[in-house]
């Protein structure tokens, strides 16, 4: 399936401006997301990213998102602050700490954020939910896409589809992450992300 055109099918057939959960890992993946998509919805960020094992990180990256969103001064667009608990994530990637990025656990991390969003979308009466993930090559958007699909049985929210890497989108959130200054970490979150990266930056000055 064409994800991006699905997505945009989606938002033609839309009448009015609609209320968009959006997960978001990180400003500079929200930067060209949020550029594409503010016109046709009244968006809050939800910041969900227990992945994320150091408090420090976590927070810097979220004040980033606040901070940006700020900068941008687009009324309809906010952002909420989902709760912090790293053993969310641990636990869901126990007995998978040894697989490499992008593997199962990655899909459990996904599924586990994914499914937070449609929750707290249905609480909160939001119209539709999706990520930003999926604006990242390292992301497997066939994964998320699928997972949003299955939870759109589960919750009342529509999930749209969204494949935002395509049309250049990852290019631009690099332009978009230059030109407002956005801190851009170089590993996912996680503790295992970080020192497989650490590991390869290693492998490479060997």
């Amino acid at each position: 399936m064409n994800y991006d055109l699905e997505m945009e099918n989606q938002i033609k057939n839309i009448s009015t401006k609609n209320k968009l959960l959006l997960h978001a890992c990180c400003a500079p993946c929200s930067s060209a997301v949020l550029e594409r998509i503010s016109k046709y919805f009244d968006i809050t960020i939800l910041y969900y990213n227990p992945n994320i094992t150091e408090p420090e990180e976590y927070e810097k990256r979220l004040n980033e998102i606040e901070n940006f969103v700020k900068k941008l001064n687009i009324k309809n667009i906010k952002v909420l602050r989902g709760r912090y608990n790293p053993k969310e994530f641990f636990d869901i990637s126990a007995g998978l700490e040894k697989e490499k990025e992008r593997g199962k656990r990655c899909y459990k991390c996904y599924e586990l954020r994914l499914k937070e969003t449609a929750k707290v979308a249905e609480e909160l009466n939001f119209d539709y939910f999706t990520t930003t993930l999926s604006i990242s090559p390292y992301k497997n958007s066939k994964w998320l896409n699928e997972i949003g699909e299955n939870l759109n049985k589960e919750y009342t929210p529509t999930y749209l589809y969204a494949d935002f890497k395509k049309k250049n989108g990852y290019k631009r959130s690099i332009e978009l992450s230059k030109e407002y200054g956005l801190y851009r970490q170089d590993y996912c979150g996680c503790i295992y992300s970080k020192k497989e990266h650490e590991l390869t930056k290693l492998e490479h000055l060997s």
